[in-house]
């Protein structure tokens, strides 16, 4: 039988409600019994005893509160009740010890991927198109009109349909409500791809390349150059307008610096030196459609599973997902480890308060400065704004059982497994080193996979307890549900139901092996994570500005 209730780690004072509980029931936990004083919705929390103004509030094992108020025993945790707060940290030397999980059922294991002229493997064979500023984000547009639809990678096709529906019928003068989005198919396109090998063609539009710093283009140009050179990436065609801040020659110089080794084909077109509008597009498709041709030669060969760069990621977070989704994929991601792989844990507003344990266990002095100066530093940079970490949980997140960043950014932190951190990384720095490492990234979805991929990220593990529609252009983005209703509601964004750990059929270890199982297979192609078939490409440069 499922427990109803779940104290986290041995020192906490909080139970957190693994369904809904009503005022006046008498709970029972580890021999002691609690009359509930509120009703405690399922992923909330009621404390363990009476709790006075400024007494700490302790889950996951730290610090991640203090009680504003008097809270009797049995009391429900709010927003009015308890505030934030986290433990300072610092370096310490510190000899930490690490027991990897057995990997004997994955040894020897191997993906299908495409293997680069560097010796990378990337999981899927993407040709990316890019631009050097926002003011060819319309050419790029059209072009992906043209080539989507043609080459079969289009998914709008049934809603298109829809809409053409729901014109005939209102020009016939007939009932629109009768209409449903299961209109029957028209004739237009077959939805079959033309180059078996390339698994997409994606469009990297923004905001940025003119107006704004120069240090602005420059940090755009680096995140381009990282996006060119990711393993999932075949071949890149650049549309430039010409007088922009960020120009091409800058986006190819970082480029090979990045990797002195690059040999993908790079297209190049200017506006500015261009007969026309026109002219332009129509080279771009033809010049495109030419290295198409060529890069569908590249098909899928065995890799091991040291080639595998995973990026972990919660987003749309619930009282569960510290408990279910979150340490799941942290196993997962101590399997990886011991198999020699590269993970990598971002999103530093989601880490405060799990500051000194990441700390304490990364192997390498210097790193671990790192860690400390840029989280110091950015956490400082917001609250020179009147913000900061502390004000990271979104209205959903705290409707959810999130009542503190604390709370939020230690649960999170559980992505990241146990595993010893061997490498620190600022924002778009590549991952170079097997094992765990630190990425600076905003919280921000989007924000944090599009950097996790600048770092080199060939698959993402996205948890979610209220269900989020996002992606990445070139690094297929699995989702991971943290409880069964949201995988039965929304089903056709969720990949893997980590769910059962809550409803008491699976472990978090068995669920971490499925995960594992699940990377391997969308890894060879063989399975297509829902944010791949639905072409959810989302991409938001970082300016380095506040952004939680």
């Amino acid at each position: 039988m499922a427990e109803i209730v779940l104290k986290v780690h041995p020192k906490d004072n909080v139970i957190v409600a693994l369904q809904d509980l009503k005022k006046g029931q008498v709970v029972h936990y580890g021999g002691a019994a609690f009359v509930l004083q509120n009703d405690i919705g399922a992923k909330h929390k009621f404390f363990m005893h009476d709790m006075q103004a400024g007494d700490e509030i302790i889950m996951y094992g730290v610090l991640v509160g203090k009680a504003q108020e008097f809270i009797p025993q049995g009391g429900l945790m709010t927003t009015a009740n308890t505030k934030h707060a986290a433990d300072p940290f610092e370096y310490r030397p510190y000899h930490y010890q690490w027991t990897a999980p057995d990997v004997s059922k994955f040894a020897g294991r191997t993906f299908n991927g495409y293997h680069r002229g560097d010796g990378r493997v990337g999981t899927a064979n993407y040709w990316l198109f890019m631009p050097t500023v926002f003011c060819e984000n319309r050419n790029l547009d059209v072009i992906r009109e043209a080539l989507h639809n043609e080459l079969g990678y289009a998914v709008t096709d049934k809603y298109k349909r829809y809409t053409h529906h729901l014109v005939e019928a209102f020009r016939n003068n007939e009932n629109i409500a009768d209409i449903g989005l299961s209109a029957p198919a028209s004739s237009e396109g077959t939805g079959e791809r033309l180059f078996r090998n390339i698994d997409g063609i994606k469009f990297l539009n923004h905001q940025g390349g003119c107006g704004g710093t120069r240090q602005d283009a420059g940090i755009l140009s680096k995140l381009l150059a990282a996006y060119a050179d990711h393993p999932n990436v075949a071949g890149i065609t650049i549309l430039s307008l010409g007088c922009q801040n960020l120009q091409t020659r800058q986006l190819l110089e970082d480029i090979r610096l990045r990797n002195p080794s690059f040999d993908k084909p790079v297209l190049v077109f200017e506006q500015q030196q261009s007969q026309s509008e026109e002219q332009l597009v129509a080279d771009a498709i033809k010049k495109t459609f030419e290295g198409l041709i060529e890069a569908n030669k590249i098909e899928r060969q065995p890799a091991p599973l040291t080639a595998l760069t995973v990026g972990v990621k919660c987003g749309g977070s619930d009282g569960f997902s510290g408990i279910s989704a979150n340490p799941a994929v942290g196993f997962t991601s101590d399997l990886l480890a011991a198999l020699g792989a590269k993970i990598l844990l971002a999103e530093f507003p989601e880490l405060c308060g799990a500051e000194q344990q990441l700390i304490d266990r990364t192997i390498d002095e210097a790193a671990a400065r790192k860690f400390i100066h840029l989280m110091t530093t950015y956490n400082d940079q917001a609250l020179s704004v009147g913000s900061g970490f502390f004000m990271n949980p979104s209205p959903g997140n705290i409707k959810d059982g999130l009542i503190t960043d604390a709370i939020k950014s230690t649960g999170a932190a559980k992505k990241g497994g146990t595993s010893p951190v061997v490498d620190v990384l600022d924002y778009t720095e590549p991952a170079t080193k097997p094992g765990l490492s630190l990425v600076c990234t905003p919280g921000n979805d989007v924000e944090a996979t599009t950097g996790k991929a600048a770092s080199g990220a060939t698959l993402i593990l996205f948890t979610t307890g209220l269900g989020t529609p996002t992606g990445n252009p070139v690094c297929p983005t699995i989702k991971i549900a943290t409880n069964t209703s949201l995988t039965k509601r929304m089903g056709d964004i969720i990949d893997i139901n980590a769910g059962g750990i809550i409803d008491g059929e699976k472990t978090i270890e068995q669920m971490g092996e499925e995960i594992l199982e699940y990377c391997i297979k969308a890894a060879s192609g063989e399975v297509v994570p829902k944010a791949v078939q639905l072409n959810q490409d989302d991409f938001i440069p970082w300016k380095r500005g506040v952004s939680l």
